[in-house]
């Protein structure tokens, strides 16, 4: 079992940033890839995953350039830094984790992602 808590969400104006956080537990974090997802009531978009060593990231086209994943492993933490934000980033953000290793290709299949965090909410104004 892996416990996800998301935080760092808020209210932004167009062109700003944040940097969301996910703190996690119960397995061992250097031991599993990570997500983000976002989205409204239950729809879940792919954001951006993150291997378990941290070497490799993959990005939605949608994101690519402005938001910036990473994990400290030290501290059970992934984090999600998003700059250039624009109203069409208003969502909720989640946090995932797989149960086993997501096969290569398939990180922003939401269907390999078993555990999820609350959500936290970002919105962006105009």
């Amino acid at each position: 079992q892996v416990q996800l808590e998301e935080s760092g969400g808020g209210l932004v104006q167009t062109g700003g940033s944040l940097r969301l956080s996910c703190a996690a537990s119960g397995r061992t974090f250097s031991h599993y890839d990570l997500g983000w997802f976002r989205g409204r009531g239950k729809e879940r978009d792919f954001v951006a995953a993150i291997i378990r060593s941290g070497a490799f990231t993959y990005y939605a086209d949608s994101v690519k350039g402005r938001f910036t994943i990473s994990r400290d492993n030290a501290k059970s933490t992934v984090y999600l830094q998003m700059n250039s934000l624009n109203p069409e980033d208003t969502a909720v953000y989640y946090c995932a984790a797989p149960s086993r290793s997501i096969p290569s290709g398939y990180y922003g299949a939401r269907r390999y992602y078993n555990f999820w965090g609350q959500g936290t909410q970002v919105t962006v104004s105009s």
